[in-house]
Protein backbone atom coordinates (compact mmCIF):
# COMPACT_ATOMS: atom_id res chain seq x y z
CA UNK A 1 0.00 0.00 0.00
CA UNK A 2 1.52 3.31 -1.08
CA UNK A 3 -0.80 6.05 0.25
CA UNK A 4 -3.27 5.84 3.14
CA UNK A 5 -5.58 8.69 4.07
CA UNK A 6 -7.37 9.22 7.36
CA UNK A 7 -9.04 11.97 9.36
CA UNK A 8 -12.26 12.42 7.47
CA UNK A 9 -15.56 12.74 9.24
CA UNK A 10 -18.59 14.92 9.78
CA UNK A 11 -18.36 18.54 10.78
CA UNK A 12 -20.67 21.52 10.89
CA UNK A 13 -20.26 24.38 8.46
CA UNK A 14 -17.52 26.69 9.64
CA UNK A 15 -15.74 23.88 11.41
CA UNK A 16 -12.33 22.34 10.80
CA UNK A 17 -10.82 18.97 10.00
CA UNK A 18 -7.28 17.74 9.55
CA UNK A 19 -6.66 14.96 7.05
CA UNK A 20 -3.56 12.79 7.10
CA UNK A 21 -1.86 10.85 4.33
CA UNK A 22 0.85 8.35 5.17
CA UNK A 23 3.04 7.50 2.19
CA UNK A 24 5.54 4.77 1.63
CA UNK A 25 9.05 6.17 1.79
CA UNK A 26 9.80 5.73 -1.92
CA UNK A 27 6.64 7.70 -2.74
CA UNK A 28 7.05 10.40 -0.12
CA UNK A 29 10.65 11.47 -0.46
CA UNK A 30 11.27 14.41 -2.81
CA UNK A 31 8.01 13.99 -4.67
CA UNK A 32 4.91 16.03 -5.30
CA UNK A 33 1.98 15.03 -3.12
CA UNK A 34 -1.48 16.42 -3.59
CA UNK A 35 -4.94 16.49 -2.13
CA UNK A 36 -7.97 16.13 -4.35
CA UNK A 37 -11.70 16.12 -3.73
CA UNK A 38 -14.39 14.31 -5.64
CA UNK A 39 -18.06 15.14 -5.41
CA UNK A 40 -20.59 12.46 -6.32
CA UNK A 41 -20.86 12.13 -10.07
CA UNK A 42 -18.05 14.57 -10.75
CA UNK A 43 -14.37 14.37 -11.56
CA UNK A 44 -11.65 14.74 -8.97
CA UNK A 45 -10.51 18.31 -8.45
CA UNK A 46 -7.18 19.48 -7.13
CA UNK A 47 -7.23 21.19 -3.74
CA UNK A 48 -3.60 21.53 -2.68
CA UNK A 49 -0.16 20.24 -3.53
CA UNK A 50 3.19 20.12 -1.78
CA UNK A 51 6.69 19.25 -2.91
CA UNK A 52 8.23 17.32 -0.03
CA UNK A 53 11.76 18.22 -1.14
CA UNK A 54 11.43 21.80 0.12
CA UNK A 55 7.87 22.25 1.38
CA UNK A 56 6.74 24.47 -1.48
CA UNK A 57 2.97 24.39 -1.78
CA UNK A 58 0.15 25.48 -4.05
CA UNK A 59 -3.60 25.79 -3.55
CA UNK A 60 -6.74 26.03 -5.58
CA UNK A 61 -8.11 29.57 -5.36
CA UNK A 62 -11.28 28.35 -3.68
CA UNK A 63 -9.43 27.12 -0.59
CA UNK A 64 -6.46 29.48 -0.39
CA UNK A 65 -6.26 30.99 3.07
CA UNK A 66 -8.52 28.34 4.58
CA UNK A 67 -6.74 25.08 3.77
CA UNK A 68 -3.12 24.38 4.61
CA UNK A 69 -0.95 21.47 3.50
CA UNK A 70 2.02 20.49 5.67
CA UNK A 71 4.47 17.63 5.92
CA UNK A 72 6.20 15.54 8.56
CA UNK A 73 9.29 13.94 7.09
CA UNK A 74 9.89 11.76 10.16
CA UNK A 75 6.75 9.74 9.47
CA UNK A 76 6.39 10.26 5.69
CA UNK A 77 3.07 12.01 6.16
CA UNK A 78 1.37 15.02 4.70
CA UNK A 79 -1.61 16.76 6.22
CA UNK A 80 -4.44 18.93 4.98
CA UNK A 81 -5.81 21.29 7.57
CA UNK A 82 -9.21 22.49 6.43
CA UNK A 83 -10.75 25.50 8.16
CA UNK A 84 -14.08 27.24 7.73
CA UNK A 85 -15.50 24.28 5.85
CA UNK A 86 -18.52 24.78 3.63
CA UNK A 87 -21.34 22.32 2.89
CA UNK A 88 -20.38 22.29 -0.80
CA UNK A 89 -17.00 20.89 0.22
CA UNK A 90 -18.63 17.63 1.22
CA UNK A 91 -16.70 15.10 -0.84
CA UNK A 92 -14.34 12.19 -0.83
CA UNK A 93 -10.81 13.49 -0.35
CA UNK A 94 -7.88 11.69 -1.91
CA UNK A 95 -4.15 11.89 -1.46
CA UNK A 96 -2.00 11.36 -4.55
CA UNK A 97 1.65 11.35 -5.56
CA UNK A 98 3.31 12.73 -8.66
CA UNK A 99 6.67 11.08 -9.10
CA UNK A 100 7.18 12.17 -12.72
CA UNK A 101 7.17 15.96 -12.27
CA UNK A 102 7.46 16.33 -8.49
CA UNK A 103 8.29 20.03 -8.46
CA UNK A 104 5.38 21.07 -10.64
CA UNK A 105 2.86 21.43 -7.77
CA UNK A 106 0.20 20.67 -10.33
CA UNK A 107 -3.45 20.30 -9.35
CA UNK A 108 -4.22 18.26 -12.45
CA UNK A 109 -5.20 14.82 -11.27
CA UNK A 110 -4.22 13.09 -14.48
CA UNK A 111 -0.57 13.89 -13.83
CA UNK A 112 -0.52 11.96 -10.55
CA UNK A 113 0.46 8.32 -10.74
CA UNK A 114 -0.29 7.02 -7.23
CA UNK A 115 -3.57 7.38 -5.36
CA UNK A 116 -4.91 6.53 -1.95
CA UNK A 117 -8.32 5.07 -1.23
CA UNK A 118 -9.84 8.32 0.00
CA UNK A 119 -11.48 9.58 3.15
CA UNK A 120 -14.99 11.03 3.33
CA UNK A 121 -15.60 14.57 4.54
CA UNK A 122 -19.17 15.64 5.24
CA UNK A 123 -20.02 19.25 6.06
CA UNK A 124 -23.55 20.02 7.18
Amino acid sequence: VQLVESGGGSVQAGGSLKLSCVASQNIYSRNGLGWFCQLPGKEREGVAAIYTGNGADHYDASVKGRFFVTQDDAISTIYLRMNDLKPEETAMYYCAADTHYPCSLTLVGGLYNYWGQGTQVTVS
